[in-house]
């Protein structure tokens, strides 16, 4: 049985790694081999990482996507952590209404609110802009409320009753207590906002027309439409930009992984 189980498990991981190994052997082939399927290329060229800097900003990009992954995850983290405290702390009438309302929220499909909310960005001048990419975080979401509320309600209350007796405010034992004793659903919801931010791409295709204010994903899609079908057939180009923008979603997992799996784990044991 075991031995069944390894052996899927095998490959499972084969089957995932694939694309990943696959794309960055693709990186590293002159133009004519990039889709001969060969995971060890027969002529090896490191040239596609230096042609990539001259082709595309590449670096502008990164850092417009830096910025934007950094706000974004701050700010959906902090938001979506004060009303989970809500939730969590405080009894008042209509709690339990407001609550299901609030994750009501998440049944809605991303394209009924993508109008209205182009319609308020664009009323107040941002369209063109990286504000709407991650202003909009600044609001919670209805997914990560959830989670923390979840470690919230998780949480004794001895400290917090110690805390108040003490003279510590509201702010205090959130600000204290609460969010340290929930640092790892913090920290999750952290890596989990800066993988979605980083990889967001209907968001700057809707609100970016500037190059200069391109995120990365906006910026492959238009390598993609330059060197892709119908234009100067680099590929080359593509695939090593692709392998660039995805090593630090690479990096960020193996150093957060401990966080994933503590806090996913922990989630259904709250409350």
């Amino acid at each position: 049985m075991r031995a069944a189980a390894t052996v899927a498990l095998v490959a499972a991981t084969v089957l995932f790694v694939y694309p990943l190994v696959w794309l960055l052997s693709a990186s590293l082939k002159p133009r004519g081999d990039v889709f001969d399927n060969r995971l060890l290329p027969r002529e090896l060229t490191f040239e596609n990482y230096l042609t990539v800097w001259q082709e595309a900003p590449l670096a502008l990009w990164l850092l417009n996507t830096l910025v934007v992954t950094a706000l974004a995850a701050v700010t959906v983290t902090f938001s979506s952590a004060m009303v989970a405290w809500g939730f969590a702390r405080y009894r008042f009438r209509g709690r339990g209404a407001l609550f299901t309302l609030v994750l009501a929220t998440m049944m809605l499909p991303g394209a009924v609110t993508m109008i209205p909310t182009y319609l308020i960005w664009n009323a107040l001048g941002l369209v063109g802009t990286n504000v709407p990419l991650w202003a909009g975080n600044l609001f919670a979401s209805a997914f990560y409320v959830f989670l923390l509320r979840q470690f919230f309600l998780g949480l004794p209350r001895e400290p917090f009753e110690a805390a108040r007796i003490d003279g510590a405010g509201d702010w205090q034992q959130f600000w204290r207590i609460g969010l340290p004793l929930c640092r790892p659903a913090v920290v999750l919801v952290l890596l989990l906002e800066t993988q979605a931010a980083w990889t967001d791409l209907m968001r700057p295709l809707i609100y970016l027309q500037d190059t200069a204010t391109f995120t990365v994903p906006r910026g492959l899609k238009a390598l993609v439409d330059r060197f892709g079908p119908g234009g100067e057939s680099q590929w080359e180009i593509v695939v090593t930009a692709s392998v660039i923008t995805t090593l630090p979603m690479i990096l960020l997992f193996f150093l957060g992984q401990r966080y994933f799996v503590q806090g996913i784990s922990t989630t259904g044991s709250k409350g």
